[in-house]
C-alpha cells in the first residue's frame, strides 16, 4: 500500500556527541576492484560533513514512498537546516495541518506546491491560510543499508 513520506521523529542536531572514524585516502570503485590502500588521510565526523548550523539543524525518519523519485526511503534520516530560506526546488520538510512532511516545493505562476517525488501522489498547494508551512530545508541524508 502507498503511504505518504511523513515525518515520524525529530531530534536536534548534538554535535558535542561526535564520533570520528578514519577517512581512508583511497576511493573503493564501484566497478572493478582498486589496489588497497592503508594510507588514512584524516578522522572525519559525520557532523563536518552534515552539519553546517547546529543550532538549527535537526535530524527527522521518515515513513513513506512518496519521495523515492528523489531518493529518499523509508526509514531514512534527514538532516533538516532550519536557518536556509526555502525555494523553489528545494526538498522541505513542512507541517501540513498538524502532520510532517517531506516534499519539494515547486513555484508555478504565483502559486507554491508541495510535489512528491512519486507520481501516485498529487500536488498540494502551499497557503498559509490553510494550514501549511514549511519547517526547514533538507540538506542530506543517512541510511542504514544492511
Amino acid at each position: 500500500m502507498d503511504k505518504p513520506t511523513i515525518v515520524t521523529s525529530v531530534s536536534p542536531a548534538n554535535v558535542s556527541n561526535s564520533k570520528e572514524a578514519p577517512l581512508y585516502s583511497s576511493q573503493p570503485s564501484a566497478g572493478f576492484p582498486a589496489p588497497g590502500d592503508d594510507m588514512v588521510e584524516k578522522a572525519l565526523d559525520l557532523n563536518d560533513l552534515l552539519v553546517e548550523n547546529e543550532t538549527s539543524t535537526f535530524f527527522v525518519r521518515v515513513s513513506g514512498d512518496s519521495m523515492e523519485g528523489a531518493r529518499i526511503f523509508d526509514g531514512d534520516i534527514l538532516v533538516v537546516d532550519r536557518s536556509i530560506e526555502p525555494k523553489s526546488g528545494h526538498i522541505v520538510v513542512a507541517a501540513v495541518y498538524g502532520e510532517m512532511v517531506v516534499k519539494r516545493l515547486m513555484k508555478t505562476d504565483n502559486e507554491l506546491f508541495l510535489v512528491s517525488e512519486n507520481e501516485d501522489y498529487k500536488p498540494i498547494p502551499v497557503d498559509d491560510m490553510e494550514g501549511c508551512f514549511i519547517w526547514g530545508v533538507v540538506t542530506g541524508s543517512a541510511r542504514v543499508i544492511l
